[in-house]
């Protein structure tokens, strides 16, 4: 994602709107993105400051363009690049050596006179050509630890230039997102979608049974959100995700700096804006990826591992399950792993479990947690350390049937 720093963003009347390229208003910048692309394709073993340098010159005619947006173009090529930072330690020993040798030289002129007879450029290239290099390579050896400096190793680019103009587009209105501190929802259509993006993005949700789909509501408690970003920075995250589903509209409430009273962003399926850039990961954690990898697809003592799972409703309240576990003989459990904590999130995980303690319901929650979140009498338990054991997730299973059968 791009900085802080490199927000292009306009406001009034209490709504913000990020800076978007368009096709209509915006068709020459097509061409340039093709350059930029270009730039990074033919710039293996070239330095991150020679790369953007070029990337400015592209725009050097192009008056109206903010040197703010140049860099988060320069930002968003570095992204999908991998450079080379280099030995640091053998660049500082480099450093050491180069110095030592210059400092036995000092002081150094441009001009020999009756007292200083080191001239500066032939100290330089006497000392070069010890490295079998001229001073201007040296020079450069001498600080490729730096950032800047660093050499380009492997470009994955974006598909075209298309693309790369989307991503900029979604990036900066995901820089928006970094202030806010609350997201609503509306959504008619791909409720799973949407709350699976959310939890990835590690966003505490609410969600509310409509006539016509559900509203979700993300967001933190204020004391939280005063002391940190990472909730507007999870928004972020989500967003592309978001993007990619349909039948929604969003209002993300925004405490920007400056701006009081907070102030309101806007957004629906219809923005026009496209993702292109998704996360491939399919799970919440990797936690839960190592159980689902070690249940593997088996039917264990008939019970078979599901994935996707419906939404739960308890009144206006839903609730969206890790993993269903299904038996041969029809039974069906949910599975719910409380592993990422907050205080707030863990009042909020046990107000829904005491609405839904009726439901087939089985916990699996992390030691340290054992006492920091209160679970209803009725609802089975399965503690864990480092990993989730679907061998102790039977035995739970086994026992709730039994528990069951008695009654």
């Amino acid at each position: 994602m791009l900085t802080r720093e490199l927000a292009i963003a306009s406001y009034d009347a209490g709504q913000v709107t990020p800076d978007r390229l368009t096709q209509k208003a915006h068709a020459q910048y097509l061409q340039y993105a093709d350059k930029m692309l270009q730039i990074y394709r033919t710039g293996i073993g070239q330095s991150r400051r020679v790369l953007h340098a070029k990337v400015h010159r592209v725009f050097d005619e192009q008056i109206d363009c903010p040197g703010r947006r140049v860099l988060a173009f320069c930002k968003l090529l570095d992204e999908v690049s991998e450079f080379d930072s280099g030995d640091r330690r053998k660049i500082a020993q480099l450093r050491k050596s180069v110095f030592r040798s210059a400092a036995q030289a000092h002081p150094l002129v441009s001009h020999r006179d009756g007292l200083f007879g080191e001239l500066e450029h032939e100290v330089k290239r006497r000392i070069a050509s010890e490295y079998g290099m001229s001073w201007p390579e040296l020079n450069e050896k001498l600080f490729s630890d730096l950032i800047e400096y660093h050499e380009l190793k492997s470009f994955r680019g974006y598909p075209d230039a298309s693309a790369l103009l989307s991503r900029y587009n979604v990036a900066q209105t995901q820089v928006i997102l970094f202030d806010a501190v609350r997201l609503e929802i509306r959504a008619t259509g791909d409720f799973k979608r949407i709350l699976r993006y959310a939890k990835l993005a590690r966003l505490m949700y609410r969600l509310v049974k409509t006539n016509q789909g559900y509203d979700f509501e993300f967001g933190g408690a204020a004391s939280v959100l005063h002391t940190t970003h990472r909730y507007g920075t999870a928004m972020a995250r989500f967003l592309p995700g978001l993007l990619a589903c349909q039948g929604w509209s969003m209002i993300a409430t925004l405490r920007a700096r400056g701006f009081q009273p907070p102030i309101q962003f806007r957004l629906d399926d219809t923005c026009g804006l496209t993702s292109g850039v998704l996360s491939n990961q399919e799970f919440d954690s990797s936690l839960e990826q190592r159980f689902f990898e070690e249940w593997n697809g088996e039917i264990r003592d008939g019970w078979r591992l599901e994935r996707e799972t419906e939404i739960l409703h308890c009144g206006q309240t839903a609730f969206f399950p890790d993993f269903a576990l299904v038996h041969e003989d029809g039974s069906r459990v949910m599975l719910e792993i409380v592993g990422f904590w907050t205080p707030e999130y863990l009042q909020e995980k046990a107000r829904v479990l005491q609405q839904f303690r009726h439901q087939p319901i089985l916990l699996a929650i992390a030691k340290p947690l054992k006492d920091k979140l209160q679970v209803p009498q009725n609802l089975p338990v399965v503690y864990f350390k480092n990993r989730l054991d679907p061998i102790e997730v039977l035995k739970a299973l086994a026992l709730r049937q039994g528990n069951r059968r008695s009654d």
